[in-house]
């Protein structure tokens, strides 16, 4: 069992690190693309524009991993109509929040861009590549349901397809738009909205064939009436919150580093790179096993339940295990490729140990949270993240505040702690549920 485990969760695992791989691809092309502009407003414009949505999207996030935990479980009781109608919900659910949010995109923009606090003339940029990016929000939803459906039937592929696709649209747009027609902020926005919805067409066209090879079918009820609604909202309510837990972390981290500073802000983001990098590999083996436990749960298969868990962590051990090694021998190396500042650069390596450390802490909450999400055990991943801001905190305010304060040092050491009891946390729930239900020592 412990072989075939293993492939099934590399098979799995391999289109998603390919697909991720792929994400700073066009990142470095819209830089490349507005950076070669006459002025560098349009280039601050853009960066303020794509990190609104990069957190605005990042919330909405539970369309995705809920639709997985929900359908993969279905798919292990064979039940190809509860299958067909949490597409059909996901799908509904995504069309509503992503109309929502077109509606109120005024005050969300404003808020949003607000909080970031840019110069007044990129925010103006901002807003605008903002106003047109937002039209785009029910095609990235309904992407997120649809990539979290086809991941709950073990169909990692897809993800690889729609990203390639997705990314090739939008550089080939971003060409034709800047380069060749001359536009600014405005073409990298409508290049990306129209990359969406090109997506969205593949990814609707791909549904349409999967669903021939399942039997069952769409039910009225199920999907017109809210009560129908009830467990996918509770799933998707608590990874909701928890998603803002997250957010709310990062952004107090980016916040605090800020107030000490342009060189500690600019040294803390080319490390963070360097959890971008980690989460690369840790993120296909949590996807991979939130399909396979998720559908080992629902037909009541604890051996194979086991034996999928165990394979994803020793892949993901041997992920975190290269990770440290690459950083602790060239992280001075890669810090140099992400920065020409020898300021930055002497700030940024100051700081490495903590990320040498990090992957040794944040692969279990990588691996839980994709154990959990195959569980639709979701209100467990909320409140890891309470138990870890709880310490976050705290221990932020301590550092900063006892003696000569620990600066820096001291944001990372409470970063640290927040990754530490976090994956803990999920760890103690884990141990309970797979005694308790999971039934594990069947595999034993």
């Amino acid at each position: 069992m412990s072989t075939s485990a293993g492939r099934r969760v590399w098979m799995l695992a391999w289109p998603i690190i390919l697909s991720n791989i792929t994400v700073p691809l066009l990142g470095l092309v819209d830089t490349a693309v507005v950076g070669h502009l006459p002025e560098s407003r349009y280039l601050a414009g853009v960066t303020l524009g794509a990190t609104l949505f990069s957190f605005l999207y990042w919330g909405f996030g539970f369309l995705r991993m809920g639709t997985t935990g929900l359908t993969s479980q279905a798919a292990g009781r064979e039940d190809d109509t509860t299958v067909r109608n949490l597409l059909g919900q996901a799908l509904f659910m995504a069309g509503v929040i992503g109309m929502l949010l077109i509606v109120f995109s005024q005050p969300l923009i404003a808020l949003g861009l607000w909080l970031l606090d840019g110069s007044a003339e990129a925010t103006r940029l901002a807003e605008e590549y903002a106003h047109i990016r937002i039209l785009s929000a029910p095609a990235v939803l309904a992407n997120y349901a649809i990539l979290g459906w086809f991941l709950g039937q073990q169909n990692s592929r897809v993800t690889l397809i729609l990203m390639i696709t997705t990314n090739s649209v939008n550089i080939a747009l971003d060409l034709w738009f800047v380069v060749g027609l001359g536009m600014t902020s405005d073409g990298v926005s409508w290049a990306t909205a129209i990359a969406d919805y090109t997506a969205l067409a593949l990814g609707l066209w791909l549904v349409k064939r999967q669903l021939v090879s399942l039997q069952g079918r769409f039910l009225r009820d199920r999907l017109l009436k809210l009560l129908a609604y009830r467990e996918l909202l509770q799933v998707n309510g608590h990874l909701f919150v928890r998603t803002l837990g997250l957010l709310f972390a990062m952004a107090f981290f980016t916040s605090q580093g800020a107030s000490q500073g342009d060189v500690i802000l600019a040294a803390n983001a080319v490390l963070l790179q360097f959890v971008m990098l980690t989460s690369y590999g840790l993120d296909g083996f949590a996807h991979a096993v939130e399909a396979l436990s998720g559908r080992a749960i629902g037909s009541r298969d604890w051996p194979a339940f086991t034996a999928f868990v165990r394979a994803a962590t020793r892949f993901s051990l041997v992920t975190a295990g290269a990770a440290m090694l690459v950083f602790a021998l060239a992280g001075e190396w890669l810090i140099s490729l992400l920065t020409d500042l020898d300021t930055v650069r002497a700030a940024a390596a100051e700081f490495l140990p903590w990320m040498v450390l990090m992957p040794a802490l944040a692969v279990w909450s990588y691996l839980l949270d994709g154990v959990f999400i195959g569980a639709t055990a979701t209100r467990e991943m909320r409140n890891s993240i309470f138990a870890g801001l709880a310490v976050y905190l705290p221990a932020w305010w301590l550092t900063q505040h006892i003696g000569a304060g620990l600066g820096n040092h001291g944001l990372w050491l409470s970063f640290t702690l927040f990754t530490l009891v976090r994956s803990a946390t999920l760890g103690a729930y884990y141990r309970h549920y797979r005694h308790k239900y999971w039934n594990a020592a069947t595999a034993t």
